[in-house]
């Protein structure tokens, strides 16, 4: 059974583009106010105009997930806006180069990859969680991926094994509360961190993506939603 969010409140990182815009927008179509997030101010104009007509409250809040400071400054805009955080999507990550040679990646690379994929995500958890117990609801979707046997991505396929084991961590933890934290795999996508050669659009995510923001407050917890298979029960 699929939960009403209108006029609940979320914030997606990373929505400039790509994955988070298609989130963003299909929030947008159900009622649901959002919190733009780019790494620039700038970045975030066309997702706020996709989704203007709409009848609901678009903020912007921006800033790196790689540096700490700049996460706390994120969370400081969120926390001005004075409004609750119902919806949380961990949606941004970054992916670093390609090494045909997988003894060849840097601690750099390792070290950026964790900082966006994981360290910006716990931040963010941490800033928001407890608010949603106190609040009485909560949902929080941290963005993983299926990739396996691929070395030469190896910084990236690990932190995502890292969101997985966090979030399964954290699930134990608020398993007697309103708030739900899933993951949700979103496939292999045409996005700027997909590629071109991906399977499939990023238009594809949809509406798959939204399952995990509607389930219930006894729904599933600590699990993994693929956005291809959860299609199905919007046309039930």
């Amino acid at each position: 059974m699929m939960i009403d969010i209108k006029g609940k409140n979320a914030l997606v990182t990373g929505s400039s583009r790509g994955i988070g815009q298609q989130i963003v927008i299909g929030l947008a179509q159900l009622g649901c106010n959002i919190i733009v997030h780019g790494r620039t101010k700038e970045s975030c104009a066309k997702t706020l105009d996709l989704v203007k007509n709409f009848n609901v409250k678009i903020y912007c809040v921006y800033g790196e997930l790689s540096s700490e400071s700049q996460v706390n400054l994120i969370i400081k805009q969120v926390k001005e806006l004075h409004i609750n955080i119902d919806i949380l999507y961990n949606n941004a990550a970054v992916m670093t180069p390609y090494h045909t040679d997988f003894w060849n990646h840097s601690w750099d690379e390792w070290m950026e990859s964790f900082k966006v994929n994981v360290f910006a995500m716990y931040s963010l958890c941490r800033a928001f969680i407890p608010s949603m117990i106190e609040n009485g609801f909560g949902r929080v979707i941290n963005l993983t991926s299926g990739i396996k046997g691929e070395p030469e991505l190896a910084p990236y396929g690990a932190s995502k094994w890292a969101v997985n084991k966090l979030t399964d961590d954290l699930s134990i933890k608020l398993q007697n509360t309103p708030v739900r934290i899933n993951t949700l795999d979103p496939s292999w996508l045409r996005t700027d961190l997909g590629g071109e050669h991906a399977d499939n659009p990023v238009e594809a995510v949809m509406p798959g993506a939204l399952a995990p923001a509607l389930i219930e407050n006894d729904g599933p917890n600590g699990q993994e939603f693929s956005a291809l298979d959860q299609n199905s029960i919007f046309s039930k």
